[in-house]
């Protein structure tokens, strides 16, 4: 495989995709049977990658490309025999290009007999990642701040469906809800909106009530 890459850590979070997806293109009699599949790191990409070969012993190549990290800071590609440039950099363009990360991309291609030339195997390993990437569900990553809400039992269900509302209305999140001494309403918040949730919060409880803000952290959310 090619060395690590590292991209810039002040680049916008690049999406990924929720659960993996298979699709087949064919091309000249050569079937190019794609994975691609969501990774947290370059070992489970390995992985992913040895059971496709283990899966499809039979084909002459397995090239693949993946990207990890947060900002899509690992990258690497293999051409698994073909022509050097010919299909693991152009399918790690493609990724690059859709900003995805956290997911690797595995093309086995069983030969049809037609030589495809440097030009056709470009075009076909980059459409057959590019086709199967338009099937996949979408995941886009958002930096979203932990936030509790500490609510006096009595007040629980009137607040409790404030904040739900108010979740719908400002693309937060209500995670969940923690019953002790009091009722602790966990959210996720966008970083723009604290100040608006504060004030709401105030506004409903006569300003009895006030959020705690925690700590971020990079939340997937459906596309």
């Amino acid at each position: 495989m090619a060395p690590l890459q590292h991209s810039s850590e002040n680049a916008p979070l690049p999406s990924t995709i929720a659960r993996p997806v298979e699709h087949e293109l064919v091309v000249k009699k050569s079937r190019f049977l794609t994975l691609l599949h969501p990774v947290a790191s370059v070992s489970d990409a390995e992985s992913v990658i040895a059971r496709v070969r283990k899966e499809h012993w039979d084909a002459r190549h397995h090239c693949t490309a993946l990207v990890v990290g947060t900002h899509a800071d690992q990258q690497r590609s293999s051409d698994d025999g073909e022509p050097s440039g010919t299909a693991g950099i152009p399918m790690l363009e493609v990724l690059r290009h859709r900003h995805v990360t956290d997911l690797v991309a595995v093309v086995t291609r069983y030969f049809g007999g037609v030589l495809l030339g440097a030009g056709g195997l470009v075009r076909a390993y980059s459409n057959a990642v590019s086709e199967t990437l338009d099937l996949a569900p979408a995941l886009r990553r958002e930096v979203m701040v932990e936030v509790t809400v500490d609510v006096p039992h009595a007040e629980a269900g009137r607040i409790g469906n404030l904040l739900h509302e108010w979740c719908q209305a400002h693309g937060a999140m209500l995670e969940g809800t923690d019953y002790a001494a009091v009722a602790t309403f966990r959210l996720l918040v966008p970083p723009g909106r604290l100040t608006e949730l504060d004030a709401d919060v105030a506004s409903a409880s006569s300003g009895a009530i006030s959020p705690a803000v925690g700590d971020s952290r990079v939340v997937d959310v459906p596309a």
